[in-house]
């Protein structure tokens, strides 16, 4: 990888033209992907905090039998908007978070594809954050599960607006994860530096190509599925009432066809972030690169044969089933690929046991235990005895919690030094990461235990001399641990920001081209875009080699300091990454943020019913975004 040495006075040039405006201006109208990429992470963890304090007064209520702390609806409602926040609200944003700021960076791109749609899809999970955490405030929250499973949620069994929430919250958030997907897909296919081939692409950016195709076939399903259940809800369809002609279980297909790859969307991008980390801190090249591309993708595509296995006890046909049995246990060969290369990787390096690596290795052990008891559950004969009981909690938990969050937080030792120019304390956060850990493990494993033993999920309470009285306890008890190992990185991360010491540009002396930068990186990523020769660009530069045909000067051009200056980024072709053309980054802008005040706007006039306020929210829609088409060009320095 080479680099251009740029004269101060042109850098001082540079800023002017890259910067934001100031003040709330600025805020509003930026579209630089790593100030949307921090805002993706900060409103998700604060939303992770709120699905927290919701699962301790959860854990209060079931510590004991016959508790008191909540009522039956008031239960429903915490469980329900739990589940919803961690995987709307939380999982998915979060990911996309870490996605926008580094993504572009490790490919050598000044931003992303479409810089406002980009800011557009931060505002529109804002929108559909706030638009849920309404019904709080109501009173009104969603009460019928994160699956909002029917009849149960029909207007006969749920007649407020709770469940109205949920449905039109959920094909709301739904926007941003779309665009956002699309976004990762053409920026990651087009905008790789030169000489960034397809067998160079860094791991982590093929997850997101990975978690963008997952997203484009999978989230329609559940925007559907929601959809339907708000016309039957608002409108008096009745695409799920047998007596209509419609099929309860119609809801479930729909909503499982989203459901099963969604745990994948999520896992994906958490096993490029635990690569990356593996591959840094054992010191040596990924082992079995074109393998672990290969299974990640095999992951993808299987994930979308085996939502059936969420069904089993509906009385499918036995035939049907046993396909999508088979299919389920076929996944685990892809994830058994992904551990024999991390293996692999640590085998033949030189281990150093930093947070960022601890946090990755307990990811290993609780993904390996996610993944076994999935594996049980995908046998009939099993799963049948502990459908919708506590064993099944503590596997989707063990997937989707620990197998995720581990990889996230990890995530937050490995690259804030680069996004806060500070490093964290390695003390504290190992106190953090034994804390969770244990915590974590305390918290779900006896989970196993209660399901084999018959308790229910979804019960707010539980009488006296079942057997489950002890292990409840211990449960509750974990799960105050896990929350305060949580919040021992949260106090590493504000103790770092005034005393955490200079991080430099390459703390960790890491491979990928987002440590070439400066830390925290400039606005323009990179004053002279590099040209990669290698899989490891900072460890094995290698000789620039790159042809350039002579027929792309302009593209090859804006990859120096002319680029720089007139807000430019290289269009590169898709397999061989050579320039081909120059695409102008957009400058910053209000319609994006007002565009999604406008869905925003729309979304609560359905929600009340009020066609004056649909009206308006479609106005201020249709509005934002012709101003945004019609001025592109001209908005252009």
């Amino acid at each position: 990888m080479t680099s251009v040495e740029i004269p101060s006075a042109v850098d001082e040039r540079i800023e002017r033209v890259w910067a934001d405006r100031p003040g709330l201006l600025g805020f509003f109208t930026t579209v630089d992907h790593k100030r949307i990429g921090i805002r993706y992470i900060v409103t998700s963890f604060i939303f992770f905090f709120i699905a927290g304090l919701l699962a301790l007064v959860m854990r209060a209520q079931l510590a004991v039998p016959n508790g008191t702390v909540v009522g039956a609806d008031a239960y429903n409602q915490l469980f329900t908007m739990h589940g919803t926040i961690m995987i709307f609200l939380f999982n998915t944003p979060v990911l996309a978070g870490f996605g926008n700021y580094l993504v572009p960076l490790m490919i050598g791109a000044r931003d992303m594809a479409f810089p406002r749609l980009n800011a557009f899809s931060y505002w529109i999970f804002v929108g559909a954050g706030l638009f849920m955490s309404l019904s709080f405030v109501l009173g009104k929250a969603p009460n019928g599960g994160w699956f909002a499973y029917v009849p149960l949620t029909d207007k006969t069994f749920s007649p407020g607006i709770n469940l109205d929430f949920w449905g039109l919250g959920v094909a709301f958030v739904g926007i941003s994860t779309t665009v956002g997907a699309v976004n990762f897909i053409v920026t990651i296919f087009k905008l790789r530096a030169p000489g960034m081939t397809v067998n160079r692409i860094p791991i982590l950016a093929w997850s997101y190509v990975a978690m963008g195709f997952m997203v484009l076939f999978a989230v329609p399903a559940i925007t559907v599925s929601s959809a339907l259940l708000e016309a039957d809800r608002l409108f008096g369809t009745k695409f799920y009432v047998p007596d209509g002609g419609g099929s309860a279980l119609l809801y479930q297909h729909l909503f499982w066809f989203w459901g099963h790859p969604e745990v994948y969307i999520l896992f994906i991008p958490a096993v490029g972030m635990v690569t990356t980390m593996i591959t840094t801190f054992s010191r040596r090249p990924q082992a079995g690169y074109v393998w672990s591309v290969g299974a990640l993708m095999g992951i993808a595509f299987i994930s979308f044969g085996v939502w059936v296995h969420h069904m089993f006890a509906t009385g499918l046909p036995t035939t049907a089933m046993g396909f999508f049995s088979a299919a389920s246990f076929v996944i685990a060969i892809p994830s058994a690929v992904l551990y024999m290369a991390w293996i692999g990787t640590m085998w033949g390096g030189k281990v150093r046991f930093t947070t960022p690596m601890l946090f990755a290795l307990g990811f290993l052990i609780i993904f390996l235990i996610g993944g076994i008891t999935g594996v049980m559950v995908a046998s009939l004969p099993f799963d049948l005895q502990v459908t919708d009981t506590y064993f099944i909690v503590a596997h989707f938990h063990y997937v989707l919690n620990g197998a995720v969050v581990f990889p996230i937080f990890g995530a937050l030792y490995y690259w804030l030094p680069k996004m806060s120019g500070r490093m964290l304390s390695e003390r504290l956060g190992k106190w953090s990461f034994w804390t969770m850990l244990v915590g974590f493990n305390v918290t779900f494993g006896p989970m196993h235990v209660l399901g084999e033993l018959g308790m229910p999920r979804r019960i707010y309470t539980y009488d006296a001399g079942l057997g489950w009285a002890a292990l409840n306890m211990v449960i509750s008890l974990g799960s105050l641990l896990f929350a305060a190992g949580t919040l021992m990185t949260v106090a590493n991360i504000v103790w770092s920001r005034k005393h955490g010491a200079l991080a430099g540009d390459d703390p960790w002396q890491a491979d990928t081209l987002e440590w070439s930068t400066t830390s925290p990186p400039p606005d323009q990523n990179f004053t002279a875009v590099p040209v990669v020769e290698s899989l490891h660009p900072l460890w094995f530069p290698g000789p620039v080699r790159l042809a350039i045909p002579a027929d792309v000067d302009t593209a090859a051009r804006t990859q120096g300091e002319v680029g720089a200056l007139e807000r430019t980024t290289p269009i590169t072709s898709g397999l061989d990454s050579l320039p081909e053309f120059e695409v102008l980054v957009p400058t910053p802008s209000p319609l994006p943020v007002l565009a999604a005040l406008g869905v925003t706007i729309f979304f609560i006039g359905m929600l009340i019913s009020a066609a004056f306020v649909l009206a308006v929210g479609g106005l201020v829609v249709l509005g934002g975004i012709t101003t945004w088409a019609w001025r592109t060009e001209m908005d252009h320095p």
